[in-house]
């Protein structure tokens, strides 16, 4: 009875170590990966002066928010920009896992006559592509969406990858759901809205979250095919403002004959306080899809 009451405290001991031992590595992990962005809060708030002589600091020495004042000197021009791209990262994002998901649901199903040529089409595209200038004159010349907000969502829409990876999905379905529906007399877009998307939330809750950082980070659409200024989303904007302090504390003014005040030119700390304003509203989001990421990576591991 001794021994085993002294066996049962000693692994208890063990298990109470462990669970210390792992729960402290993690601690100290989330601590890591936190720093660097305390240090980028940090650097944003930082005066240019303090960055130069002592280097990143996690705790500025003192503070200053010029970068952010440089920023939003035209408040409604970035507030603008970030309605843009909201716009286009929400619309963007709906109309995305739309049209994938109807995809990879016809894709899915082994009725679909067309199935196996429809595949080999869209994972055709994955290997070769018509090149830059065909898809520019495609865009400006026949489907003129140049200056249009649609030019920053619909080039975007259709992912093969994430086609296959909801297809893989849609087929790990048991097929008796489907085939009971079908006999209550459900049709294909009733099966499709009322079953396969409910079922599928954390394939969907993943794509989504790909789709939306892709429209959310792009400026390079923005840049070929949009010149008016009221269309530009935030990206584009920060980029231009960036390219505009690159030039202003470079060499090339002095070269011009051009006397500029570079001490009151924001550099480092501009570049952090871009950051700042550019990830914010992504790492927000992200809280929300965070129970559903890692089981949509899974989906289609074991079964393809």
């Amino acid at each position: 009875m001794f021994l085993t009451n002294s066996k049962g405290s000693l692994e208890n001991r063990r298990n109470k170590i462990y669970k210390i031992l792992i729960n402290g590595f993690f601690i100290a992990f989330a601590v890591c990966c936190l720093i660097p962005m305390i240090t980028v809060i940090s650097i944003s708030i930082s005066p240019e002066d303090d960055i130069m002589k002592f280097g990143y600091q996690i705790f500025p020495k003192h503070i200053d928010f010029l970068s952010y004042k440089y920023i939003f000197a035209y408040p409604k021009q970035i507030l603008n920009a970030y309605g843009v791209t909201f716009f286009v990262t929400i619309g963007g994002t709906l109309l995305a896992l739309l049209i994938n998901s109807m995809a990879a649901y016809a894709l899915s199903r082994k009725q679909f006559e067309y199935r196996n040529p429809l595949a080999f089409i869209v994972f055709f595209t994955t290997m070769f592509s018509g090149g830059l200038i065909p898809w520019y004159i495609l865009i400006t010349n026949y489907l003129h969406l140049s200056n249009t907000i649609w030019v920053m969502i619909i080039p975007s829409l259709a992912s093969p990858w994430n086609m296959f990876l909801l297809r893989t999905n849609f087929k790990a379905i048991p097929d008796s759901i489907i085939e009971s529906a079908k006999i209550d007399g459900a049709n294909e877009m009733y099966i499709y809205y009322k079953l396969i998307l409910p079922l599928s939330k954390p394939a969907l809750a993943t794509i989504g979250l790909f789709f939306s950082l892709g429209f959310w980070n792009d400026w390079w659409l923005c840049l070929l095919f949009i010149d008016k200024s009221g269309l530009f989303n935030l990206q584009y904007i920060l980029y231009r403002m960036m390219a505009n302090i690159t030039y202003l504390t470079s060499q090339m003014p002095l070269n011009l004959g051009l006397v500029v005040d570079t001490s009151q030119i924001p550099n480092e700390s501009a570049r952090m306080a871009t950051v700042i304003l550019a990830a914010g509203p992504m790492l927000f989001v992200f809280t929300f899809f965070q129970k559903y990421f890692v089981q949509g990576l899974t989906v289609g591991s074991i079964k393809g």
